[in-house]
């Protein structure tokens, strides 16, 4: 226990990360991850996640019963804390480029503890964030199948359960399984098995069609865009704030909850930073793909959620297909089914995403011995970790035939704003500790961007309600137990250096 603030030096993960006869030495099997994404590449693993869950599928819900029409100033307010953070990411995926993101960063910088804290959330929170995905990616299969007359049964294309946050209790809702959300999952996981390079290039071309497909829903929409759908029975004034009704029902705290609410929407550069290990050039690559695929999707956000209140009345919004919904309401038949199946495919790129930052953060730790070693085999042919990403997917499928939307979604997005508190912090403290270590990226004013990285994503976590906060808590002490009782024994960096 004496090691469990010990750090794992930088000359070390360096090493980890040289390709292939250094890296050989660090993996069990011998086999090293395959360096195969560019600049270009990055930049479309973040889109592809980052646009997809937001726009797609949370935007309506975080509408409907937080922020109202304001849910672009939670955007906005998300976009605020995500440009502190992903300056530090920049900095940090720069400097040590090795998978494993905020979970190897704080390994670096606040010792084996809070790394394994931040690696254990980080696993919850990229499985929750494919599980959520996934089940948004069902409404829209079945609203897109209705179109073409195929009628998919209710029973199984649904959560048997749902959650009244309100009144803290569970209600069956008559579906047996959600049949479409398992099988995706099941299909990605496949695909994430065979090869990195295939699944960048299908990502690739997912993002291309999904990038398509908001811009003609925004330029299709815009004309029918009007305050009069800001008037509800609950904002009868029609005000872009509506007028508060509860602890985080709209007002001021409405906004702050539903910016806490979407902010999952985006960790992709946070995804981006697991495949560090997997880039050509990540000294110079990573921060390109982590900042820009950041400033084009909030712009793109912020689009989508001004123009879907205002075709649509956002007390509507509160379903997995909102989008679907906006197009119907302006009676773009025609164009339905077209922006319906492009949807499906950008949702799936954010499926691919989350699978992987999941299982390489998993990889990541079995790799240091702080889960079982043998979640760290990389396959010998198509060179992924094979054990890590069916496990992951095993895991998700499950969860994604059972749980409902809303309760996910809160979880995976105080997950995400833990984990880049805690790299904003690494951040400062690397830079104070090791002043002269290369940085190919330098954080700009690091000594005020870091903390109010920190202190931003700390303010949005407040937002969220108690029981997410408990059932984040549950989490982490199953982590710490499974440390103590697991990690602390078989930590390959504490049996590298004495105490």
């Amino acid at each position: 226990m004496a090691n469990i603030w010990a750090r794992k030096s930088i000359a070390v993960l360096e090493a980890e990360a040289e390709e292939p006869e250094v890296q050989a030495l660090t993996t069990h099997t011998g086999v090293p991850l395959k360096r195969t994404l560019s600049a270009v590449s990055l930049v479309a693993l973040g889109i592809g996640a980052i646009i997809g869950a937001g726009i797609f599928v949370l935007t309506g819900h975080a509408a409907a019963a937080n922020a109202g029409p304001a849910i672009t100033l939670s955007f906005v307010l998300g976009a605020f804390a995500c440009a502190f953070a992903g300056l530090c990411y920049a900095e940090m995926a720069s400097t040590v480029p090795i998978a494993g993101s905020a979970y190897t960063y704080a390994y670096a910088t606040l010792g084996e503890l809070i790394a394994w804290i931040i690696g254990w959330d980080l696993m919850l929170e990229y499985a929750l964030g494919a599980v959520t995905v996934a089940i948004g990616w069902s409404g829209y299969v079945v609203s897109f199948l209705k179109n073409l007359g195929i009628a998919v049964p209710q029973e199984f294309a649904g959560s048997p359960f749902s959650y009244d946050a309100a009144d803290r209790v569970w209600h069956a809702t008559g579906a047996i399984i959600n049949v479409p959300a398992m099988l995706v999952v099941a299909a990605i996981s496949v695909l994430l098995v065979v090869g990195m390079r295939e699944s960048a290039r299908a990502n690739a071309v997912l993002v291309a069609i999904k990038l398509v497909i908001i811009v003609v829903f925004i330029v299709a929409a815009a004309p029918f865009v009007t305050t009069t759908h800001w008037v509800t029975a609950s904002n009868p004034d029609g005000a872009f704030i509506p007028p508060n009704a509860g602890p985080g029902q709209f007002g001021l705290s409405g906004v702050l909850r539903g910016a806490a609410v979407v902010f999952f929407a985006y960790i992709g550069f946070d995804a981006v930073s697991t495949a560090a290990q997997e880039a050509k050039n990540p000294k110079r690559d990573m921060p390109i793909g982590i900042l820009g695929s950041l400033v084009i999707c909030t712009i793109l956000y912020v689009a989508v959620g001004f123009v879907l209140t205002g075709i649509v009345s956002f007390d509507k919004l509160n379903v997995p297909d909102p989008i679907a919904i906006g197009i119907d309401a302006v009676g773009l038949s025609w164009l339905s089914p077209i922006l319906k199946f492009g949807i499906i495919l950008g949702l799936t790129s954010v499926i691919l995403v989350m699978l992987l930052g999941q299982s390489r953060v998993f990889y990541s730790m079995a790799r240091d011995g702080l889960l079982p070693r043998v979640a760290s085999r990389v396959h010998s042919r198509f060179r992924t970790p094979y054990v890590t990403t069916l496990t992951t997917g095993v895991v998700v499928m499950v969860l994604a035939g059972l749980l409902p939307i809303g309760l996910v979604g809160e979880l995976v997005s105080i997950g995400t704003l833990f984990a880049f508190a805690i790299v904003s912090v690494g951040v400062l403290i690397l830079r104070i500790k090791e002043p002269r270590l290369p940085r190919p990226f330098r954080t700009p004013a690091v000594f005020i961007v870091a903390p109010l990285g920190a202190l931003s994503s700390v303010f949005l976590m407040f937002g969220l309600p108690f029981d997410t906060w408990l059932r984040f808590g549950i989490w982490l002490l199953i982590g710490l137990l499974l440390y103590a009782f697991y990690g602390t024994r078989h930590s390959r960096n504490a049996l590298r250096s004495p105490a």
